[in-house]
């Protein structure tokens, strides 16, 4: 009878955990990222270790303001919470697949007739443990250690997205400021251009319209030299505020000479689109919240099974009545439990089919991180190509156009070129010099846009695991 009666609950717990929907994969399909760049790539594909890129753009200043921006940026030391929320997390998911312990004490006094007064006290152990018969306790376990992995990727994310903001900044401001010297240049040379006129018309030997129009050409640049000086100021306010540093400080650090970085081009792509993307936190962040939540349906499954658990105790007190005092040992073990879900109003039900839509939620937002992740390094990969493609040409046709204003002013000085073409040559050579610092700043910008869709040298912590053993360095 006892067997037929286990081979019975062994069939009932079968046919239970048949009648649960298959628990969706960790990691979903359809996201497959293309099989190769469309794109080109700088040096051929040849790879880099990115952990230390800052570096070969000599220039510790930039180095120092990226360490202090790290510090002081509240999105990281929101991002190092998160870490410290998920770790607490895991643990006591972790603590649910384990026996609990706990002391218990007690004392009493009292009387029951026809007992004499008494007094009993007792101290003693009790434990309880939850058979996870069905795997919930383990699923929520996996899930909460997921999700400190995807905390610990949104910590280095985070680094990586501040760091690339604060370079940003910094070049954006030397590139002002360079620009600010074109500006301050050109309003130089209309001012004198200005002088000169005023100093001919008052001879008579220059229309007073052509003086007019001198000195509305140095207005206008001391104007467009005055609003440069303001653009200067707001960026240097931005970094001020990126970098938690006092404003002198920083200006003091400024003060060094800086020269445009020609080493940035030794970051390279990997050939393979999946090579890159395993190695930007984001993504990997993301697939563990596909994870986490594969594990939640697993949970909310689970839930809807028997529940078997087991609990004893054990205790030691002395009872004193009439005089007398009487050890009091007690222990047991028990019960072993069994709960079944019978009717719980679709409580169970909704759980899983909510679990469910959240993985559905998660698998979506993967698959489009590892969209955008293709798009940001082939974005950056264009726009390299293109200052890279510009770069000779705007030289040539900066240089030209100088040395054509340089000709047209000493024409005009001679009396054989009029202030009209001397305006018309200054209008194109400041736009070619302003064009050349722009052109400047976007190719820095690029290398630094392409370094952040690269994820910034963060590696899988698989991929850390593999190469602590063999002193190579992470690629």
């Amino acid at each position: 009878m006892k067997k037929l009666q286990c081979i019975a609950a062994g069939a009932a717990a079968l046919w239970l955990a048949g009648c649960a929907g298959p628990v969706p994969l960790a990691t979903p399909g359809g996201a497959e990222p293309p099989p190769q760049w469309y794109a080109p790539l700088p040096h051929n594909g040849r790879l880099a270790d990115l952990r230390s890129w800052w570096q070969q753009f000599d220039d510790p200043v930039l180095v120092e303001l990226i360490e202090s921006a790290q510090t002081a940026s509240p999105t990281i030391a929101s991002a190092a919470s998160r870490i410290q929320q998920a770790r607490a997390t895991r643990i006591a998911a972790g603590a649910a697949l384990l026996p609990t312990l706990d002391a218990v004490g007690s004392a009493q006094r009292g009387n029951q007739p026809p007992l004499p007064l008494a007094t009993t006290v007792q101290a003693g152990l009790q434990t309880a443990w939850e058979i996870d018969l069905f795997g919930a306790n383990r699923a929520a376990a996996g899930a909460a250690q997921s999700r400190l992995e995807a905390a610990r990727a949104g910590w280095h994310e985070a680094r990586v997205s501040v760091a690339a903001e604060t370079a940003n900044s910094y070049v954006g401001l030397r590139t002002c400021r360079r620009q600010l010297a074109v500006a301050r240049s050109d309003a130089s040379s209309r001012a004198e251009t200005a002088r000169l006129s005023d100093l001919s018309a008052r001879a008579g030997f220059t229309a007073p319209a052509t003086a007019a129009l001198a000195r509305a050409s140095a207005a206008e640049g001391a104007a467009r030299a005055t609003q440069q000086r303001a653009q200067c100021e707001v960026e240097l306010k931005a970094l001020v505020a990126l970098t938690a540093l006092p404003e002198p400080q920083l200006q003091a650090k400024l003060a060094q000479p800086w020269a445009e970085p020609s080493q940035a081009a030794a970051l390279a792509v990997a050939a393979v689109p999946a090579q890159v993307l395993a190695q930007r936190p984001d993504v990997y962040q993301a697939e563990r919240e596909v994870a986490a939540a594969s594990d939640d349906v697993g949970n909310a499954q689970a839930q809807r099974f028997p529940r078997l658990s087991l609990s004893g105790s054990i205790a030691a007190g002395v009872v004193r009545t009439g005089g007398v005092t009487a050890d009091a040992q007690t222990w047991s073990i028990g019960p072993l439990a069994v709960t079944l879900p019978i009717f719980d109003g679709g409580r169970r039900a909704a759980n899983v089919a909510a679990a469910q839509a959240r993985y559905e939620e998660a698998a979506g937002a993967y698959a489009a991180r590892v969209r955008q992740a293709v798009r940001e390094v082939e974005e950056a990969l264009v726009n390299l190509e293109s200052a890279r493609l510009r770069t000779e040409d705007a030289r040539t046709a900066t240089e030209g156009y100088r040395v054509s204003f340089v000709a047209t002013e000493a024409r005009y000085r001679s009396g054989l070129a009029s202030l009209v073409e001397l305006e018309d040559a200054r209008r194109t050579a400041l736009a070619s010099e302003t064009a050349w610092v722009a052109l400047q700043r976007e190719r820095v910008a690029a290398w630094i846009a392409l370094y952040r869709a690269m994820g910034g040298g963060w590696a899988r912590p698989e991929e850390q695991a593999s190469t602590a053993g063999t002193g190579r360095p992470r690629r």
